[in-house]
């Protein structure tokens, strides 16, 4: 009997199939240094313990997408260690705050399957919850990834197709607002003036800068998370596959795109929601990324005269700076220097 492990594949899977993830995960101090190290982000509540206690948080308190990067990746050698490619999200809340000595795991729910019709991959729907210490969820999230077969099969013998009904966009009640704003705002110390009250449904921000990804950045960072995906660390297997190099972890350009944001959306001091997303075109160590923000959405949160919700699309470019541009051809299909269309909630103190 084999010791071991070489991940599940499409037929592995079945509906309501509950998945344990390994390894239970306590973030330290280094973990948010060498976070911060790898995309400079500059929101102040994630960056500074004072600003955090003036918003009424007992500390400093973990980066919103630090949580979800751990989160998958606990799920990653279950569910998508055999993946071709992670699809997409939906219906993602953030629950409690994470704090420096907290311990996250993980369990996963599979809630569909589809098999694709050339045979060689399958679909694979779930529903992944990550908790404390202290089984406080601190994230709730569905994705689908594309997962290889172990052996191919012919068309008559694909099997049937269940595909879940996707959340849409997380509704005001259902938001979680751990911060408040009590005795003033610093908006000269939070690095932006722009509160909730000054973006306009419509409204679209260039957040100017770009990024170049290095092969040490995307390695380092998906090791960080414990992600294993061959996708992301095999160059001799991907040498022989269509890609033909190392594909960068998708998360890794979300966390990308959040940091830029911060010139344009300074105040937005945390993410509330993933309410979708595609990876839509590969990235790879050498592309320059890009970021504008389109405002869907202004949410007033219950019972909160303080704080406000701000439902955002945030779109990733690469090697292609982010002025005005369509993102798909006239074909229906996303541009190929389209990397990452992001719909998420965002929150920001108001006036």
């Amino acid at each position: 009997m084999s010791k071991t492990f070489a991940g599940n594949f499409f037929e592995d899977f079945a509906i309501g199939q509950e998945i344990v993830h390994a390894t239970p995960r306590t973030l330290t101090e280094g973990d948010l240094a060498l976070y911060g190290g790898l995309y400079g982000s500059r929101f102040a509540m994630t960056s500074g313990e004072t600003f955090a206690k003036g918003l009424g948080l007992e500390r400093m308190p973990v980066d919103s997408l630090l949580v979800f990067h751990v989160v998958f990746g606990k799920s990653v050698p279950e569910i998508s260690l055999n993946a071709v490619a992670n699809l997409g999200y939906a219906g993602g809340v953030w629950g409690v705050p994470v704090y420096v000595g907290d311990t996250l795991t993980a369990t996963s729910t599979v809630i569909g399957l589809k098999p694709n019709s050339n045979g060689t991959t399958g679909n694979v729907y779930v529903r992944t919850v990550g908790r404390n210490q202290h089984d406080e969820t601190v994230l709730d999230y569905v994705r689908w990834v594309m997962v290889r077969r172990r052996e191919p099969v012919s068309p008559d013998a694909l099997g049937e197709a269940t595909i879940p009904e996707l959340p849409g966009a997380v509704p005001a009640e259902d938001l979680v607002a751990p911060w408040r704003v009590v005795g003033g705002y610093d908006t000269a110390v939070a690095g932006s003036e722009h509160l909730w009250d000054d973006y306009e449904v419509g409204e679209r921000i260039d957040h100017v800068d770009g990024v170049t990804i290095e092969e040490s950045d995307h390695m380092l960072a998906t090791r960080l998370y414990q992600n294993t995906a061959r996708v992301h660390f095999d160059q001799h297997a991907q040498a022989r596959s269509t890609a033909g190099r190392r594909l960068i972890y998708g998360g890794h350009v979300i966390s990308l795109a959040r940091a830029l944001s911060f010139n344009g959306l300074g105040n937005a001091q945390s993410v509330a929601a993933l309410n979708g997303g595609t990876h839509a075109n590969p990235t790879f160590a050498g592309d320059t990324i890009y970021a504008w923000t389109e405002v869907l959405e202004r949410i007033e949160l219950p019972g909160r005269k303080d704080v406000g919700a701000l439902r955002v699309r945030t779109v990733a470019a690469k090697d292609h700076p982010c002025a005005d541009f369509p993102l798909k051809g006239e074909d229906g299909r996303y541009l190929p220097f389209v990397v990452l269309d992001l719909d998420c909630t965002v929150l920001l103190p108001r006036r």
